[in-house]
C-alpha cells in the first residue's frame, strides 16, 4: 500500500468515524435541534469559570504534577472518602486525566497483556470497544435488554474464561440511564472476587440519579483491591470541553494507569486543575440545584418524546433517555434517525451505535433510539415541538424517505 492510502492500525481501523460526530455533521448540515451529542449547549457555573481565570492569571500555566496537582488530589480523595467511607492516600491512589475517557484509556493500556479478555456491558460508551483493542486485549459482550436493561449476572459468568482479566461497568449507565441496584452490583462482585478480576467502574454520571441510588463498586466488600473507580468533572459541572477526569485504585493498580498515562497526555490543563479545586468544593446547594435542573429537562423530553409517539423508558440517572421507534412505523432505528435529521430537524443516535454487532441479532435493540437531555429548556423545546409537528405530519400521510 502507498503512503498516502488509509494507513490506519488494523486495530483502529474497524471503527472508522464515531457515530457522535456523524450525527453531529448531518445535524449542523440540515439545521436540526442536536439530541443526539452528549453536551450541554450551556456553559458550566460561573464561579468554577471565574476560579480557571484566576488560575491563568496567577501564572499557572506549566506543566502541572503528571498525576494531578495537590490540592485536586487531596480534594479527590476527600470527596470519595465522603461518598464511599474509603480513604485513599492522594499520591499514590489518586490519578488525574485528560477526561475520563483518557483514564479509561490509560487503565487498559497500563494493565492489559495481548490476548487478556475485557467484559464490556453492551450498550456501551463507543471509546470502551476502541481502548480494549488499543490494548490488543479481547473485548466480550454482555447485553442490557429492554425494558428493564437490568444486568444479568449469570451472563456475566458466562461470558468468563481463563483468559478474562477484567470487567468495565458503568453507572448510572449512558446510553439506557439504568442505575444498577444492589443485587446487579452484588453479582459482578461475587464474580470479580471468584475469579480475580479487575473492575472498571465509569462513574461520570453519579450526580444525576433520579431514582434508585449510585453505590461506588469499590465500597463493596472484597471490591477496594481490585477496582478502578473513573470519574470527571464534565458531567457533573456541564464543562465537557475542560476535560478534567480522574481514576481512583490502589496502588498496585495505579502505578500501571500512571505507566500509560505518563505517556498518553503526561498531565492535563494546570489551571483547570486549580478550578477543579473550587467545583468539587461546591455546597450542597449547587448538587440540589444541578439535580432539579436536570429533573426538569428529562421531564420536559419524556413528555415530549412520548407526545410524539415514541415508547420511552424512564431513565433512573445519567442524561440520556431511549425510546422504541417501532410505536411511530419504524423497524431500524438508523433509518428512523435519518429521517428525524433530514425530515424533522431533531438529531438523535441509534443505539445499535453503542452495540458490538448492530446485524439482525441484536435482540430489540435495533429499532431503540438515544436522545440527550443535557440541553437547555429551549432547546429541548423546540426539539419535541418539531417531534409533535413530524408525527403530525406522519399521521396525515405525509412521504416517508425510507
Amino acid at each position: 500500500m502507498s503512503a498516502s492510502g488509509n494507513a490506519t492500525n488494523s486495530r483502529l481501523a474497524p471503527f472508522g468515524q464515531t457515530i457522535f460526530t456523524s450525527i453531529s455533521l448531518l445535524a449542523a448540515k440540515h439545521n436540526a435541534v442536536n439530541l443526539g451529542q452528549g453536551f450541554p449547549d450551556f456553559d458550566g457555573p460561573e464561579f468554577v469559570k471565574e476560579a480557571a481565570i484566576a488560575a491563568i492569571r496567577a501564572g499557572h500555566g506549566q506543566y502541572a504534577r503528571m498525576f494531578g496537582i495537590p490540592a485536586l488530589n487531596a480534594a479527590l480523595a476527600a470527596r470519595f472518602e465522603a461518598t464511599t467511607g474509603i480513604a485513599v492516600d492522594p499520591d499514590c491512589e489518586v490519578t488525574v486525566t485528560s477526561g475520563c475517557t483518557e483514564a479509561i484509556a490509560a487503565a487498559m493500556l497500563g494493565l492489559l497483556e495481548p490476548g487478556d479478555e475485557v467484559i464490556l456491558i453492551e450498550p456501551f460508551y463507543d471509546s470502551y470497544r476502541a481502548c480494549v483493542a488499543m490494548a490488543g486485549a479481547t473485548a466480550r459482550f454482555v447485553r442490557l435488554r429492554p425494558p428493564e436493561f437490568r444486568l444479568e449476572c449469570a451472563e456475566i459468568a458466562r461470558a468468563i474464561t481463563p483468559r478474562t482479566r477484567a470487567i468495565l461497568i458503568n453507572s448510572p449507565h449512558n446510553p439506557t440511564g439504568r442505575v444498577f441496584d444492589d443485587a446487579e452490583l452484588g453479582g459482578v462482585v461475587e464474580l470479580a472476587v471468584r475469579h480475580n478480576l479487575i473492575v472498571l467502574s465509569d462513574e461520570v454520571y453519579e450526580r444525576l440519579v433520579f431514582s434508585g441510588r449510585h453505590q461506588s463498586i469499590a465500597a463493596l466488600p472484597g471490591m477496594r483491591e481490585r477496582t478502578i473507580t473513573l470519574s470527571s468533572l464534565g458531567k457533573s459541572f456541564s464543562l465537557t470541553g475542560w476535560k478534567i477526569g480522574w481514576a481512583i485504585a490502589p496502588p498496585g493498580l495505579t502505578a500501571g494507569i500512571r505507566a500509560a498515562h505518563q505517556f498518553l497526555t503526561f498531565s492535563t490543563a494546570t489551571p483547570l486543575q486549580h478550578a477543579a479545586v473550587v467545583a468539587l468544593a461546591a455546597s450542597d446547594e449547587y448538587d440540589h440545584a444541578f439535580l432539579a435542573e436536570y429533573r426538569e429537562r428529562r421531564m420536559l423530553l419524556l413528555e415530549g418524546l412520548r407526545a410524539a409517539g415514541l415508547t420511552v423508558f424512564d431513565p433512573a440517572g445519567a442524561y440520556f433517555a431511549v425510546a422504541d421507534c417501532r410505536s411511530v412505523g419504524f423497524d431500524d432505528a438508523a433509518t428512523y434517525c435519518r429521517h428525524l435529521i433530514e425530515r424533522v430537524g431533531v438529531a438523535a443516535i441509534p443505539v445499535t451505535a453503542f452495540l458490538n454487532d448492530p446485524g439482525p441479532a441484536s435482540e430489540g435493540s435495533r429499532t431503540l433510539v438515544r436522545f440527550a437531555f443535557c440541553k437547555r429548556m429551549e432547546t429541548i423545546a423546540e426539539g419535541v415541538r418539531r417531534l409533535a409537528a413530524g408525527a403530525a405530519g406522519a399521521r396525515a400521510g405525509a412521504s416517508q424517505p425510507f
